[in-house]
């Protein structure tokens, strides 16, 4: 809410309020072996369509179980249990997404080393998606663009296999990583999402302005929507959004969270 606001933005027609999940079963533990037990739960972050002034979709977080910072969780994952966390997380995320009865798409993080075995973690999201009523178009995997993905041909047609099984795709943090716009000429995903250092202070920085024009006009050309996330002021969202950018994630709009579906107040478009 702003400046006292009380005209939202729902994710959800549904009268109940804010959208908080009901705990009709406990959490999901999991079990590695070799590992100590943990258990986990989301945070849910929007994503906006500043033209259309309407939430489009929720990142989904990964959070402790009463809300701690997800290096809490991770600090228990490593190489031997990276895949079962990694279907774990999206299967948990989207049945915690249909418990709150999400009406958008629904994004989610793909673990760097978990997606060489993609074949059967697409078949598991599958099987999730059918049962809790998600359809296929409406996730979004989102891969980090540090993975060095245009360099590894495997990691670039395994994740083309995500697009034939209907679902859509967003390459993360766009700008921080190995691969730049070399990684456009090998796989165009759905998106790309601006990384937080590329757009901050943008409004007072000409450089950083002069790359943001480049790749919105190559995005434009290969027919790739761009979000910009991290946006943490209206001077940041007001300069991107004079430069058509649409699709919006941030503190400025939402903070994530927990095991709900924040609305966004719409006097933030008014700029």
């Amino acid at each position: 809410m702003q400046n006292g606001d009380s005209s939202f933005l729902s994710n959800s027609s549904d009268a109940r309020p804010p959208h908080e999940v009901e705990h009709d079963s406990p959490r999901e533990l999991m079990h590695f072996k070799g590992n100590a037990d943990f258990q986990f739960s989301f945070a849910f972050q929007p994503i906006v369509n500043a033209r259309t002034r309407e939430i489009i979709s929720f990142e989904a977080l990964v959070r402790g179980p009463q809300g701690e910072p997800s290096e809490e969780v991770l600090k228990h994952v490593f190489d031997e249990n990276v895949f079962q966390f990694d279907q774990t997380c999206h299967r948990k995320a989207i049945h915690l997404a249909s418990k709150l009865k999400i009406k958008h798409g629904l994004h989610l993080n793909l673990f760097p080393h978990a997606i060489y075995q993609t074949g059967m973690s697409i078949r598991a999201t599958l099987q999730a998606s059918l049962k809790y009523k998600l359809s296929t178009e409406n996730i979004i995997f989102e891969l980090i663009e540090t993975q060095k993905l245009a360099n590894n041909r495997q990691l670039i047609d395994l994740v083309r296999m995500y697009h034939e099984f209907g679902f859509q795709t967003a390459i993360d943090d766009f700008g921080s990583g190995y691969s730049g716009l070399n990684l456009l000429v090998e796989y165009q995903p759905n998106f790309i999402k601006f990384d937080r250092h590329l757009i901050s202070n943008i409004h007072k920085e000409p450089v950083r302005q002069t790359v943001v024009q480049g790749i919105l006009a190559i995005c434009e050309k290969l027919h790739i929507d761009v979000m910009a996330e991290g946006v943490e002021t209206v001077e940041e969202f007001d300069w991107l959004r004079r430069n058509h950018v649409d699709l919006f994630q941030g503190y400025y709009f939402a903070f994530p969270a927990f095991e709900a579906l924040p609305d966004v107040a719409t006097d933030l478009f008014k700029v």
